[in-house]
């Protein structure tokens, strides 16, 4: 197999073109329908009308970034499919996301997710998550720009810059037009636009291969197909252990404290329509994921005699699945192009998404409590907040172009702020004896800790042996480029240097902590430290605390097999009567429109009727 070299032709870049048009139209639509009834409550929560299917398709879309459509497949090409574990955390994450906080929050009808936290703690507090929570945006955001533009551009040689300022101009544009009901239509459109992409690798790629079992053949016989690592060594790198437990606190702090996700699910029409949302948003995470997985491991069984990686033909792992698809592709004008907009939807919808919750809040948590401004001057403040952040991503871009190495640690800080922060609303809901100072103090504690152990993690990169990279070979390559390390160091393929073994200090052992267990340790440092502080300074009263803020997790349903004798320490001596009573009131005025509604059509029918026999007799 020989080194190619292939361009995109002109129908490839008609369909790309065609998905920017579609997602500004969109945007454009929205825009013209609601010009005269448009206020705040529908351009940044849409409303509050909307429908369950749309919003899970959103949801899904928001987090699949172009980074996932790329470097999943690679995970799966690189390590092997122990990654497919962290589907599993998809479920658990929306039994939790579901039961527990669209609950609370739709009780207490809030707009920001980083309201709460005032309610139940304090401003401080919610001043502090609001920043921290733009600031990892807008760093997340231009990387998720970054990142794709830069692994399409070796590749393709679809300009790095000219594809930057497309993306970032067009997401800014329809989110400014359209608002919320903009992004999530725009994400039903790219969602299925990245479910084509995958479909397409898969069915081409295999049939290259000579079919599926084919494919999975050679990739089991080269220990691709591997699920059997329970190691409870916290170090290595994909564990079961590590995506189950990692991948729950990851995900459930993504779906239950970022507003990003927590803003669509609020603006479902109804509480059962936000959690059939999560539900229905997990199996599409699943299915993606496991699309993503079936087109690495084919990636895998055709270049599993000829790696391109190591022969040098890509410069990095995250640019081997737009090589395999010019490769298997070009000979198909167009399909190449749906690859590309697969990609570049992951994009859109997440930084479509971002910019749209950045303004939310902003205007929420900073604006409001300030300022006082009638609903049209909100209106036009949002769509100028949303065009600053739009600005600020692409700036962001423009400074990772010359992070080097820091970029792959910029790419964490999800994994860093989520940990902490799942923590600090726990302690909200959970743990209503801790005070506004030692939740402060735990959020602090629980960052400092996690971005300590990352930035070892960069200095002191994680031994092979933690990494299970399996091997690959250029056998059936025409030519090669490998070059093999010295015995005694170790390759780092992340910061593309050599670090001698014996230079490593034993405090590195920490450092090597799976990233998967970012979460899990910036959680429980937080709950800790929170819980501790609280002592010292004096236990919050339960009793004292705004109605609505705490749960009352033994009453659920699940737990009702446990006497009232059990339960009812668990209350902290606060009334929950009250909440049954707004559920059931709910529930009966539900009930009774349903009743109403019937009633009048039952009216109808008897007029109709009634007219019926009259026309007969005449």
């Amino acid at each position: 197999m020989e080194e190619s070299h292939h361009s995109l032709s002109l129908w490839d870049y008609i369909i790309f073109a065609g998905l920017f048009m579609i997602s500004c139209g969109i945007g454009l639509f929205f825009a013209i329908r609601e010009r005269k009834t448009q206020n705040t409550k529908e351009y940044l929560m849409g409303g509050r009308k909307m429908h369950a299917v749309p919003v899970a398709f959103s949801l899904t879309a928001g987090y699949i970034s172009a980074i996932t459509i790329i470097g999943t497949p690679a995970e799966f090409y690189m390590y092997g499919t122990m990654f497919w574990f962290f589907c599993i955390s998809y479920l658990t994450m929306a039994v939790i996301s579901s039961e527990i906080y669209i609950p609370l929050f739709y009780r207490l009808k809030i707009t920001s997710t980083y309201e709460y936290l005032e309610m139940r703690f304090n401003r401080s507090v919610r001043s502090l998550s609001t920043a921290i929570f733009i600031i990892n945006q807008v760093m997340y955001c231009g990387i998720v720009i970054y990142a794709p533009a830069l692994a399409l551009n070796e590749v393709t040689g679809l300009n790095l810059w000219v594809s930057v300022l497309l993306t970032g101009s067009v997401c800014t544009l329809y989110t400014t037009l359209g608002g919320l009901k903009a992004v999530v239509w725009t994400d039903v459109f790219q969602c299925i636009v990245m479910f084509a992409g995958f479909i397409a690798i898969i069915a081409v790629g295999s049939s290259r291969v000579g079919g599926i079992k084919r494919v999975f053949s050679i990739a089991n016989q080269r220990g691709r197909i591997d699920f059997n690592h329970f190691e409870i060594d916290p170090r290595i790198r994909h564990t079961f252990w590590s995506t189950l437990f990692g991948g729950t606190f990851y995900w459930t702090s993504s779906y239950t404290t970022t507003h990003t996700v927590v803003q669509r699910y609020l603006c479902c029409k109804t509480e059962r329509h936000a959690k059939l949302a999560v539900y229905l948003n997990s199996v599409g995470m699943v299915a993606i994921v496991t699309l993503a997985g079936w087109a690495g491991i084919t990636m895998f069984a055709y270049y599993a005699e000829c790696d391109p990686f190591t022969a040098g033909w890509v410069r990095a792992a995250d640019q081997l699945a737009p090589y395999f698809v010019m490769e298997i592709l070009h000979q198909f004008p167009g399909l190449p192009g749906v690859y590309l907009c697969s990609a570049f939807s992951g994009t859109l919808s997440t930084v479509s998404s971002g910019i749209n919750a950045m303004a939310a809040t902003t205007l929420e948590d900073f604006m409001k409590p300030n300022t006082s401004l009638p609903q049209h001057k909100e209106v036009w403040v949002s769509k100028i907040l949303v065009v600053l952040y739009g600005c600020a991503c692409l700036g962001m871009v423009a400074f990772a172009a010359n992070m080097g190495g820091v970029l792959m640690a910029a790419i964490s800080v999800n994994g860093i702020i989520l940990g902490p922060t799942l923590a600090l609303f726990t302690m909200g809901w959970g743990f209503p004896w801790v005070n506004s100072t030692g939740a402060l103090f735990g959020v602090i504690v629980g960052l400092i800790l996690t971005i300590w152990c990352m930035i070892g993690k960069f200095v002191y990169p994680v031994p092979s042996r933690y990494l299970r990279k399996m091997d690959l070979t250029t056998q059936g390559c025409e030519f090669s480029n490998v070059t093999i390390p010295s015995v005694g160091y170790q390759v780092v393929m992340s910061n593309n240097h050599i670090m001698p073994l014996e230079e490593r200090p034993p405090m590195t052992e920490f450092y090597s902590l799976s990233y998967a267990y970012y979460p899990c340790l910036g959680f429980f440092v937080t709950l800790l430290v929170g819980n501790l502080v609280s002592f010292i300074t004096g236990f919050q009263k339960a009793t004292e605390l705004p109605h609505g803020v705490t749960v009352a997790c033994f009453d659920h349903p699940l737990f009702r097999w446990l006497s009232e004798k059990v339960r009812r320490p668990f209350r902290y001596g606060i009334d929950y009567s009250e909440d049954s009573k707004e559920v059931e009131n709910e529930e009966n005025i539900s009930l009774d429109l349903k009743v109403d509604v019937k009633n009048k059509t039952d009216s109808v029918d008897d007029v109709t009727d009634k007219k019926r026999l009259v026309d007969n007799a005449v």
